[in-house]
């Protein structure tokens, strides 16, 4: 890792200062996001965001040879029960995350904590190679995948399965008419909207996956209750990515350099 780090320090510094990548997007998105703060303040988050983001990447290229010990040492959940608990009475789990933090490690500490019981559902990429490679990296360490144009018939088929199914749900969907729309960071954004009608289609809990950064290579998940999976819903109002806003907009306004600012996530404007 040691290694790998110097590594990540010639990234950031080729991304920042010599590829500038997607600069305008990444300083553009923070200006929006904190319109009250200083011109230097975005520029000294912008410039964590890339320190971050060149340390996720080496991180994710480790997950091809790492250990399940050495990955267990430096990614801690800190309360299981909480799935411990609904995996004891056979449920089926939602856990949903965000690109904040080192997100590709919140399913495999998932399928550490519970061998077996924890899948995550995934865009394939375009590319044959790399999303062979992605497929390998992700899989390596127990998680299961599943496409995401799969999701509901894999819900349907295994019902009542005793699991997690992870998602990364603050995606920018690709039109407005899928969206939920919410503020969140000073400006109107879109959500998809799928955690609430599968969670309340097949009585799934809802859990939040919330990742800190203890410091470089470690770090700690923690879960929240979103929804105990039997209270009745509005799906109208879309109550659960409702509250998945309001805990992402929590967690990167606590640490903001750590969020995936190069994303595009505002792209799609309220009609």
């Amino acid at each position: 890792m040691p290694v790998l780090y110097l590594l990540a320090d010639f990234f950031y510094l080729l991304m920042r200062y010599v590829l500038r990548y997607r600069h305008r997007v990444v300083f553009g998105n923070i200006r929006n996001s904190f319109p009250d703060k200083s011109e230097a303040w975005v520029r000294d988050t912008a410039h964590g965001f890339y320190r971050h983001f060149a340390d996720t990447i080496v991180e994710i290229l480790k997950m091809a040879t790492i250990s399940h010990a050495e990955f267990n040492r430096r990614v801690v959940v800190t309360n299981p029960e909480l799935g411990d608990a609904y995996f004891a009475k056979g449920r089926t789990i939602m856990t949903l995350g965000s690109h904040h933090g080192n997100w590709e490690w919140i399913a495999p500490a998932g399928a550490q904590r519970w061998p077996g019981k924890v899948d995550g559902v995934y865009k394939p990429l375009s590319n044959p190679f790399f999303d062979y490679f992605i497929f390998r990296l992700r899989t390596r360490l127990g998680t299961g995948l599943i496409p995401m144009r799969e999701t509901l018939r894999d819900m349907e088929a295994n019902r009542g399965k005793v699991r997690s199914l992870c998602m990364l749900s603050d995606q920018c969907p690709p039109k407005s008419k899928y969206a939920y729309w919410t503020r969140t960071l000073n400006q109107d954004t879109a959500f998809f909207t799928g955690s609430d009608r599968l969670a309340v289609t097949y009585n799934c809990p809802v859990l939040y996956a919330s990742i800190r950064k203890v410091r470089r290579g470690y770090c700690t998940i923690t879960l929240e209750e979103i929804y105990d999976g039997s209270a009745e819903l509005n799906l109208a109002e879309h109550p659960i990515t409702e509250a998945f806003a309001r805990r992402i907009e929590r967690d990167i306004m606590e640490r903001p350099s750590e969020y995936l600012w190069s994303h595009r996530r505002w792209k799609l404007k309220k009609e």
